[in-house]
Formats: structure tokens, sequence, C-alpha cells
């Protein structure tokens, strides 16, 4: 494939709910540009995009994938982006670095989740917009069915550019209105076509929808208006037509939908000929970057004489090396050259660079300015780096990747998994920054927190193929606590005799409960109110040891002790037998008995909820917060039919919400959880607590 200047090349992302045919159309519109001489089938793994074998297992597409065609003179970069709600990440990634986005619908099953969650991404990230209405030729499938639910659900600027000849078996070919001519579908299936007037039978149709069409693209600009008022539709050039087209996509008041089949390779010509007439090249998407010598934003063109400023937007991690794709912006990259890594304020040595296609790679001598590439090898770079010249510093905005929504515990099978674990997790969180990896403080867990339970399983099987790191998946441990509500002294005496030096310790203590502080650093406060030296100061440090030890064991459920006062304020101790040892375990045993008589409780973690959903479910949100001891904290409408609710509700009550909120919604509402603060467990779930805490005891664990 030849180098084209940025006003040759589009980047485009086909976007859409899982199962749409998102894999199967880039197959369809690769045939058709002559990029591959037959098509491949998502049920057999033997597609372009789908080449990772965990989706040749899965039949569904997990990672972005790139496969440029060449179209008209035009280089297009059609990127391939899973639309399973639990890699979110993939399209946040692939949203950042394209010029227009396809939303590709189900005729049959029209305006589903993945659709919305496109469609909303589409619009926050500005990005000219065009649907296509896939499957025209499967049974129930409805174009007009799908029409009016994208205007309901998704915008009324939403206006088709195409209508369909026929329906499920007897799809045929389809109209184009803008003009006014047929294209019946080749029997070689091969993305040919057999142009022809319009069916008698639908020529009113036809001018019903054109007029609609023709109305929308005049609104677009005066003289347009002021033309079509007096002369009507045909009086507007085919130019023109297209001109007014582009103004209303880039402003939002035209969502054009084109239509077809990508198993009949039918539409296809069409929709890339829509491409080019309707989302701006590469050269005409003006980027911003923080010049970083000045501290000022700066407006850059996509052209060869501009500075460099390149966007790592995704890593691919083998154990045999790494991939790092790249769109430049402005300026040119050219393989073995030196850039500068502004995150690292270092500069990083790019051997050769790729143009890709699916898993097919071919070495290039440069990325021009509006193209994407793949650089191999790199060091200390990452998805969301800025690439630039040493002596032009420039950032650009990064990828906003969704805060995950559901964690897991991280559990290795065996003690080589163990050695290898944390290299494995640096990797697959380097090829998807949306994961994130903690430890619990209290627990001692290792923690891993991603978008759903699919997600992590995914990850997980990715651990295991490419880095032979097996693990287990589990739901955390709720990290319950104990604290006093009460005042209480004991005194405890240990002593111990067994021929030669024994122990001995006398210590007496006063517990009281301190007020909850989110900022107190330390569960205990211990005070010395030792008076007459009758325990000697050496040993005062002992007992503190004890009663920490005494409350990180807990009194009543094996949980970690909080915000406690303990005053040592007597005690006896022995010339020659007192020592270190004796005064910590009297420490310890004096903290339990004083705990036990000073109202010990249980507490949860509450956490925090924001919850968006559509305004229908609202109410279905709230009945199922109350079933898990939640609050309803307040509503806000969202605009655009959505509501925020914000409830507060015990961390074990939403350990599993992601999935929860996925099944109350049908997918279509999302939530963020931060920790709020403490609170009591309610005494009937307390004592199972209780209970389950004797049971492990007394089992041994």
């Amino acid at each position: 494939m030849r180098a084209y200047g940025p006003e040759y090349i589009h980047t485009i992302g086909l976007f859409g709910h899982g199962g749409s045919g998102k894999t199967t159309l880039t197959e369809a519109l690769l045939l058709t540009a002559r990029a591959i001489s037959r098509t491949g089938r998502v049920e057999d793994g033997n597609t372009v995009s789908d080449y990772d074998p965990d989706e040749q297992r899965r039949r569904m597409s997990i990672n972005l994938t790139i496969a440029p065609v060449e179209w008209e003179n035009n280089k297009i970069n059609l990127i391939d982006v899973p639309g399973y709600a639990d890699l979110i990440a993939e399209t946040a990634a692939a949203m950042r670095v394209v010029d227009g986005a396809i939303i590709v619908l189900d005729a049959a099953g029209g305006v589903e989740v993945g659709t919305e969650i496109a469609w909303q991404a589409a619009r926050e990230a500005g990005v000219p917009t065009l649907l296509f209405i896939n499957k025209l030729d499967r049974e129930n499938a409805n174009f007009f069915r799908c029409i009016e639910q994208a205007r309901e659900l998704l915008d009324e600027s939403v206006v088709p550019m195409q209508l369909p000849i026929g329906a499920q078996r007897e799809f045929a070919g389809i109209i184009s209105l803008r003009r006014q001519r047929a294209w019946m579908i080749s029997e070689k299936h091969d993305g040919g076509f057999v142009e022809a007037d319009i069916p008698a039978e639908l020529i009113d149709l036809e001018q019903e929808w054109r007029e609609k069409l023709v109305d929308r693209i005049a609104a677009t600009n005066d003289n347009l208006i002021e033309k079509y008022l007096e002369g009507g539709a045909d009086a507007l050039t085919q130019d023109e037509l297209n001109s007014g087209l582009r103004a209303g996509i880039a402003n939002g008041s035209i969502v054009p939908v084109f239509c077809g089949s990508a198993l009949q390779v039918a539409g296809m010509a069409q929709l890339l000929n829509g491409i080019l007439d309707s989302i701006p090249s590469a050269a005409r998407n003006q980027v911003t970057a923080r010049d970083l010598l000045s501290g000022k934003d700066v407006p850059l063109k996509a052209a060869a004489s501009e500075p460099l400023s390149a966007l790592v937007f995704k890593t691919i991690v083998d154990p045999y090396g790494k991939q790092t794709y790249i769109r430049v912006f402005s300026g040119e990259l050219s393989a073995n050259s030196t850039v500068f890594n502004p995150r690292t304020g270092k500069d990083e040595r790019i051997g050769q660079l790729y143009m890709v296609r699916g898993k097919e790679q071919t070495a290039i001598a440069a990325i021009g300015p509006g193209d994407i590439g793949v650089a191999t090898k790199l060091g200390d770079v990452s998805t969301n780096d800025t690439l630039c010249a040493h002596d032009r510093p420039l950032q650009l905005a990064p990828i906003v990747f969704p805060a995950p929504a559901f964690t897991a515990t991280v559990r290795p099978k065996t003690r080589a998994d163990l050695d290898k674990l944390g290299g494995a997790l640096h990797n697959v969180i380097e090829e998807d920054p949306s994961l994130r990896v903690s430890r619990d403080a209290i627990t001692g867990e290792s923690l891993l927190s991603g978008q759903g339970e699919s997600h992590l399983q995914i990850v997980a099987e990715r651990m295991k193929r490419k880095f032979a790191v097996d693990v287990d998946l589990d739901l955390p441990r709720v990290p319950y606590r104990e604290t006093i509500r009460g005042k209480a002294e004991a005194q405890y005496r240990h002593k111990k005799q067994t021929g030669g030096a024994g122990q001995f310790a006398d210590v007496t203590i006063r517990i009281e409960p301190l007020p909850p502080d989110p900022n107190r650093q330390d569960p205990l406060e211990f005070v010395n109110a030792i008076v007459g030296g009758v325990i000697d100061r050496s040993f005062i440090p002992s007992v503190e040891k004890g009663v920490r030890a005494a409350m990180s064991e807990g009194v009543v459920s094996g949980n970690q002790m909080v915000d406690v006062r303990v005053e040592l304020f007597d005690g006896k101790m022995h010339p020659v037998d007192s020592k270190d040892i004796a005064f910590q375990i009297a420490g310890h045993e004096a903290f339990k008995l004083a705990a036990q008589k000073a109202g010990p409780t249980i507490m949860e973690p509450i956490y925090q909820l924001e919850i968006t959903v559509p305004e229908h479910y609202a109410g279905d949100i709230m009945s199922d917060m109350n079933t898990r001891r939640g609050r309803v904290m307040g509503m806000m409408p969202e605009g655009n039919g959505r509501t925020t609710i914000t409830a507060q509700a015990p961390l074990v009550e939403i350990l599993r919400y992601a999935t929860d909120l996925r099944s109350l919604t049908q997918g279509r509402g999302r939530f963020s959880m931060t920790f709020d603060h403490y609170e009591d467990v309610p005494p009937h779930l307390a004592q199972a607590l209780i209970e389950a805490q004797k049971k492990e005891h007394s089992s041994g664990h």
C-alpha cells in the first residue's frame, strides 16, 4: 500500500452492540476494496479482525483491530471495535483516534445496549457519526423499525441516505435517495452491484424519504434553503447536497443512515463512498496539544511540516515483545529515529514501523500525519503517552478510560504461578489501562478491578495463555472492623514458672472509644500513665505491642479493632522474671478482657454510589437499593432521558453490583462507587459473622 497524504486518509471506527456484525462488515469491506480475495467467518475463526486465540475460541471480538483499505484513491483505516459492554475500554481508545464512527445496527435487533453506549461515546468525543443497518437479509429484519428506534433513542437527526429493496429473504438491493438510483445485489456476492431504475412500486416511498433528507441538508445553509424553497429538492446539485451533508454531519444536525448486508456483501461500495462523502479526512481534523515549554494549548494541523505529535492508543504485550499502536496527529514519525516521551522525560529510540491489517504486518518507512501504524520493541512507552520532538515537547489529551466497576481477588494456583504473578499483572494492565491492581491493607488479598466479571475472566484466560500464569478469581473478603462503644478496665497477670528464669508481668489498663475520624492513620491511641515506676519504662512498648496484636485479631469476629484509646495506668514487675515477651502477653490478654466488657461491635464499610440509568429504571433501582440495606440520598435528572441516583450501601451487598445493574437495566445503567465510612453491622447479621468466625477458628483455618 502506497503512502497517502492526510487529505486522503480517513480513520473510521466500527462500533455497536456485540453480534451486530462489525467483524463480518469489516470482512465485506475488505473484499469489496479487493484487500482480501475471500471473506472469512467469525464461526470459523478465520477473519482478519478476530485473530487472537481467545477471540477465535469465544467467537467474539476482544481487542480493537486495524484493517486499512484503499478506495477511490483514498486510504480508509477501518478499526473493528468489540461491542461487549465489559470491553468498553477498547471503545474509549478507538474513539480517541478516529476521524469518524460507523455505528452498526442489527436490522432485527434494532437499537440495543451497545448501540446506545457507542452513540453516547461518539457524542461525548464529538466524533462525526453515521449509522449502518446491517443484516437486512435476516429473519425479522425491519429497516423502518430501526429508523424509528434510532430517532427515538439516539437522536431526531437520524435520516436515511438509502432505502432497502425488499426485506429478509427478499432483500435484493438498495435505493440511493441522493442519486435516485437503485443498486441491485450482484449474484457473485463479491461487493459488486448492478445499477438500475428504482422499482415502480417504491417510487412514492423514495420520494417521501428523499424529501426528508433534502429538507435536512438544505437546513444546513441559508443559500441552500433559499434555493430549495424556490425550486424544490431537484433544484440542488449533487455537489450542493454533498457539501450540505458534510456540514450537517459535522455539526450533528444530520446523522445519515446507510444499509445493506455484510454477509451478502451488499451495500459495501456505497458505504465506502458514503465514508468519503460524509466524514472529513484527517487533513480537516485540527487537534490541540499542550506546549510543555509555554504551558499553552496550541492548534496543530495534520501536516508533515508541523511539529510531531503522536498518541499511543493501544499496547499489546506477549512473551516475544511489545506492539505499540500509534496515531500521528501532526508531523511525521520515521523508522530508525529518536522521539521524546514527556511522561518519562526521556528520549525513545524508534526502530521498525509497520502498517498492520489484522495480524499481518508490512514494514513502512514512516507513519505520516493523520495515519496510524505500529512500532515494536519500544522500551518505557505506554498507552496514552505522547511521542514528540525533544526540542518541542507536546502533550496530547489522553484517552479517558472508564473507572473499574467490579473487583475480584486473584489467587495463584501454584507456587510457580505466584512467582510469575506480578509480571503477568503488569503486562495485562499495560495492555488494558481500565484494569487496576491493588492490595487490601486489612485482608492482605491481591485485588484485580475491571469492568465486570466477564472482563476479569477474559484477563485471567489471557494471563494463562500468554504468560503461563494460572489464577483463581473470587469475590474479595469484606474488610469488616471492630470497635468498642463503652469504657472498661481490666487487669491481667502473666506468670510462668518453668525451672530457671520464669516470666512475670502484671498490667492494668483502661480503654474507651475514640470518635471516628477518616483521617486517623493509627487505629490505637496508646497512653502511658504509669507513675512511681511500677513498670519499668523499657517494658511500656512491650505492653503496647501486645495491645496492637490483640486489636489486629479483634475480639468477636476476627477482624481488626479500630478507634480505641488505651491507657496503661498500673502494674507490677519482677526484678528477675519480667521480660519483653511477658509484658506483650499481659498487654494482649488485658486488652481482650477489657474489650469484652466495653461493648464490642462489628462495623462494615459503606460505599457511596452514583448510578446513572434511563429514567424509567429509576424506580427499580431505588427498590433494589432498599433490598440491599441501601439508602437513596438523592436523584438528579441528567437530560437525554437519564437520571443519576446517589445512594449509600454496605459493600457486602454490592460486591456483584456491576453484574446486577446490567441485569436490572438491560445493560443501560452505569455506576461508580467510592468508600465513604464505616457503620455498625445490624445485630442479626453481626451474630452470623461471629458464628462464622467461631466455625473457622474451630476448623483450624
